[in-house]
């Protein structure tokens, strides 16, 4: 079988949100339509993925666009020095996406996504309760610092099984009264490796669908549906079960290859085991047990309350010309 063409579908079951995780199926520097620039920091690694085209698009299995993923171990941790610098970075990530569909972020929607009451999935809500909003008093500023704020609004729609209502609706509900030129959406997302959980935050401007990170797709929120960009930010908070299985068994079989001396049966035999062919076996195993099951550190409740502020300050920077990192401490929530 063609090498290229196996890889193409060869992860199509393993759950991930991510970009990034989808490029780093390829052992090539270079894919038709796909274009990835890295930058490293002693505190964290940026990774720009473009998809150029429909080819790149059908190769990663992600829409057309622009995916940019910062990734921090730091970010679990309670290191405020290097949180600034995260923060300070995602802005600039953010005004790039902006920049790039050259849009006048003059009047924006923030919509905060998720379940308020489960926690790896508050992300969402935990981050509106960050955002400046001025919307509100946008007609009233004093003339200091007109042009220093943009208009802001914020919405935690809730998830249908609370609401009754596709969360897709009330949004474009909203779009249509508000008329933002500009909306972005803050998710919890799902990653196929457990380093990155809590770990990583990743914005695109292809939007986002509510839940497929967990097999719950609902309406998705981009240009097409709701007639307006769409910046998607998102961190993931969960790894299915059978994907831990699977990378607590790569990180056994990779040292038992190491152990085993080249060339031998049992050798050839753990190099050639196929990623696919394992990871399939491993769900069906689970499934009887833990097939629906999802998995998230135990500290999640504090880990995403600093998430929620690293992303929260971080839009708040970028969408607001008057304030700089230097400044966002001053806002309590």
């Amino acid at each position: 079988m063609n090498k290229e063409n196996h890889d193409i579908n060869i992860y199509s079951g393993i759950r991930t949100d991510l970009a990034i995780e989808a490029r780093e199926n390829f052992e090539s520097d270079e894919i038709e339509g796909v274009k990835t620039e890295t930058e490293k920091n002693e505190n964290y690694t940026i990774t720009h993925v473009s998809i150029l085209n429909e080819k790149g698009s059908e190769i990663l299995g992600k829409p057309i666009g622009n995916y940019i993923t910062i990734e921090s171990p730091e970010m679990r941790e309670n290191n405020i020095d290097v949180h600034e610098e995260i923060i300070e970075k995602t802005s600039q990530c953010i005004k790039k996406l902006i920049e790039i569909n050259n849009i006048n972020p003059t009047n924006i929607l923030i919509a905060g996504l998720g379940n308020r009451y489960v926690t790896p999935d508050a992300l969402g809500p935990k981050t509106i309760s960050k955002i400046l909003v001025t919307r509100h008093i946008i007609d009233t500023v004093s003339e200091d610092i007109e042009g220093a704020v943009s208009s802001v609004c914020a919405i935690s729609p809730g998830v249908m099984g609370i609401t009754g209502i596709e969360t897709g609706e009330i949004i474009k509900g909203i779009t249509e009264k508000v008329k933002p030129n500009l909306i972005i959406a803050i998710d919890a997302l799902a990653a196929r490796r457990f380093s990155r959980i809590n770990a990583t935050i990743q914005m695109s401007d292809i939007g986002i669908i509510p839940g497929a990170g967990v097999g719950n797709k609902r309406m998705a929120l981009d240009k097409k549906t709701l007639g307006v960009p769409v910046i998607a930010i998102g961190v993931p908070t969960v790894v299915d079960a059978a994907t831990l299985v699977n990378d607590t068994m790569d990180r056994i079989l990779d040292e038992m290859v190491q152990s085993a001396k080249e060339g031998t049966e049992i050798y050839n035999m753990l190099k050639n085991l196929d990623y696919d062919e394992k990871y399939r076996l491993i769900t069906e195993l689970l499934t009887p047990y833990a097939g629906n099951m999802f998995v998230t550190p135990k500290e999640v409740d504090a880990v995403i309350d600093r998430l929620a502020n690293i992303i929260g300050n971080s839009i708040n920077i970028s969408l607001h010309e008057g304030i700089t990192t230097d400044d966002i401490n001053r806002y309590k929530y």
